[in-house]
């Protein structure tokens, strides 16, 4: 089973992370403001059974961002393509023009 945690710590430093059958298999790093969550890198493992997984992260870092009114700042790659992708989707929580 897959399980997605999340490690927060005193500096507002964080990590999004995939546990599955005991093995770290993708984070994605971010940071805190007061206002903004600056997502800085995802990384999955490449391996079959975790397809998906970069996605799965995305949305709980988009459910926290959304939880907590935060505005993201893309700065991976991963999420900034995603983002653009899908403008509509993520509008409340991104402005093109920020990044």
């Amino acid at each position: 089973m897959d399980n997605i945690q999340l490690f927060i710590n005193e500096n507002r430093e964080g990590v999004f992370f995939i546990i599955s059958n005991g093995e770290k298999v993708g984070e994605m790093v971010f940071s805190l403001s007061e206002t903004h969550l600056i997502v800085y890198h995802t990384e999955v493992a490449q391996r079959p059974e975790t397809k998906g997984f970069g996605r799965k992260l995305l949305d709980a870092m988009v459910a926290y961002a959304r939880a907590h009114q935060l505005k993201v700042t893309p700065l991976c790659p991963y999420v900034n393509a995603q983002f653009k992708k899908n403008a509509k989707e993520f509008s409340d929580l991104w402005t093109p023009d920020e990044d």
